[in-house]
């Protein structure tokens, strides 16, 4: 069997944890993605089984790709990952 495999940026945006596209893009040009413990370019690809950690603003996500499908309709994608942990990280100087 063939492990169907997308760019991260792509995946972002079709399993809706983020909305745009571009937003994925920049969000891992400027190192908030991390996919199996290690800082990913946009053009990094995922596939069922992989670790993937989101930095967005103080939330840490931490999320285990389940499938990977081309396209989803709002339903299908909360299907495409399980998220392991949503954390606050503690802001600097405080």
């Amino acid at each position: 069997m063939v492990k169907l495999r997308m760019r991260i940026d792509k995946f972002l945006k079709v399993s809706r944890l983020l909305k745009r596209r571009e937003t994925a893009r920049r969000l891992a040009v400027e190192g908030g993605v991390y996919l199996n413990g290690k800082k990913v370019k946009p053009s990094a690809e995922v596939e069922a089984g992989d670790k993937l950690v989101l930095e967005l603003g103080r939330h840490r996500l931490e999320c285990e790709i389940l499938e990977i499908r081309p396209y989803a309709s709002k339903d299908q994608a909360g299907s495409m990952y399980r998220l392991v942990s949503d954390t606050l990280r503690e802001e600097e100087g405080c």
